[in-house]
């Protein structure tokens, strides 16, 4: 009892915490979406899957989470793949690299891409100097900007849980490839990139639902055109007003995030059976 007791000790003021300041606040948005003056009603929930504005910002949330979560991957994964060679004090240092840009504030880098990425920006200007004439590509206030600055925000979420998954793989595999006479690509396709997959599909499923969330840079990269879920909850509390509106957008989004979160836990729980089971078959043919 002694033991019991002690842990609620220490998880007690946590849960207290979290409930006060998370779930009071979700079921205050849950009873807001389907409270009306006239009583409780789906009308916005009706209104809204009726509304072409918000289907459309649905599938351009969906299409820019998962382009930006793509992005991460291709530059993030080389770059794991790079820390789990190094040795652990120079992969200690490369791991600090990787996070100084994390540790800016995101409202100072969106303003940051604006200066690079304009008209007569920073990369314009390069471009024009390298190719000896004028040229000035759209790269801000569209979904490219977009992308950009949440694909620079995502890399870490990528690069460590890759680089996790990449160190669990057993050294010996790779030497004993070499020996067989396996080439570099054959030994990525058949032995790293199976292996890292849980971290990569852990990685990936997190940065396309943190995505989904992102307010200030598609505020300040983007178009009206690139506009995503947050800025569609903004317009209809700030412009429109409508407290129910907004609160049932939260509530979809909520609702998609959370069906991400359960997909990626039972993708990991199945790879972590799948490893037991073939665990335990090598076993008993040792001892077969």
């Amino acid at each position: 009892m002694k033991g019991r007791n002690d842990g609620l000790v220490y998880v007690g003021p946590a849960t207290v915490f979290l409930f006060v300041v998370l779930f009071v606040p979700l079921a205050y948005v849950v009873y807001t979406s389907f409270w009306t003056t006239s009583g409780p009603s789906l009308a916005a929930y009706q209104r809204l899957f009726g509304s072409a504005l918000f289907l459309r910002t649905l599938w351009s949330t969906f299409e820019i989470s998962v382009s930006a979560a793509a992005a991460s991957m291709l530059l993030g994964y080389p770059i794991a793949m790079h820390l789990a060679r190094q040795t652990p004090r120079k992969r200690a240092f490369y791991m600090v690299l990787v996070l100084v840009p994390f540790w800016t504030s995101i409202l100072v880098k969106s303003y940051a891409f604006t200066v690079l990425l304009g008209r007569d920006g920073i990369v314009n200007q390069a471009l024009s100097s390298l190719f000896h004439t004028s040229i000035h590509l759209p790269m801000l206030f569209n979904r490219f900007g977009v992308i950009i600055g949440m694909t620079n925000y995502l890399i870490p979420f990528i690069v460590f849980p890759v680089l996790a998954s990449l160190l669990a793989i057993d050294r010996s595999l790779y030497l004993a490839s070499e020996i067989a006479g396996a080439k570099p690509p054959r030994i990525f396709f058949q032995i790293t990139l199976p292996l890292s997959l849980p971290g990569v599909v852990a990685a990936g499923l997190s940065t396309t639902v943190m995505s989904m969330g992102f307010f200030v840079i598609p505020a300040l990269l983007g178009g009206r055109k690139d506009a995503m879920m947050s800025n569609l909850v903004d317009f209809y509390t700030r412009e429109a007003l409508d407290w129910n509106m907004a609160s049932a957008i939260g509530v979809i989004l909520l609702g998609i995030v959370t069906l991400a979160a359960l997909g990626a836990d039972w993708f990991q729980k199945r790879d972590v059976r799948r490893a037991a089971a073939a665990s335990n078959s090598q076993k008993e043919g040792a001892f077969a």
